[in-house]
């Protein structure tokens, strides 16, 4: 059966004031199914010819902090404590990073996971 998920874009904002941004992930939601996911695919080269002084490192750091954040456990810090809902809503606020959410937005997914990774082919691959 369907349930309600939703999701946003991670994308990267290497230069604010040039307003260019490329998508580097996806970040899904499912209350029904207690669901919180991320993946993330990083374009390197693609980045570099948007802002060649970017600091990839600095980027890497950023996405794996959402992916610890997503997962919980200890890696996620003090933030782990919240419940997945609580996760998303503040990984989906917006910022002023270079590393930032796109608008929320919802579907029906019967499996959450796998809409995971086929917004990820659509949306940033």
């Amino acid at each position: 059966m369907s349930t309600v998920f939703e999701y946003a874009t991670l994308r990267v904002v290497p230069r604010v004031e040039r307003g260019e941004a490329m998508n580097v992930g996806v970040v899904v939601y499912c209350r029904a199914k207690d669901f919180l996911g991320c993946r993330t695919h990083l374009d390197e080269r693609r980045l570099l010819a948007l802002d060649p002084s970017l600091d990839l490192d600095g980027v890497r750091k950023a996405l794996h902090a959402v992916d610890a954040l997503c997962c919980g456990g200890e890696r996620a810090g003090q933030a782990a404590e919240e419940p997945p809902g609580g996760r998303f809503r503040w990984l989906t606020a917006p910022r002023s990073t270079i590393v930032q959410p796109g608008p929320v937005h919802a579907g029906l997914t019967d499996d959450p996971a796998a809409e995971l990774t086929r917004l990820l082919d659509l949306l940033v691959k």
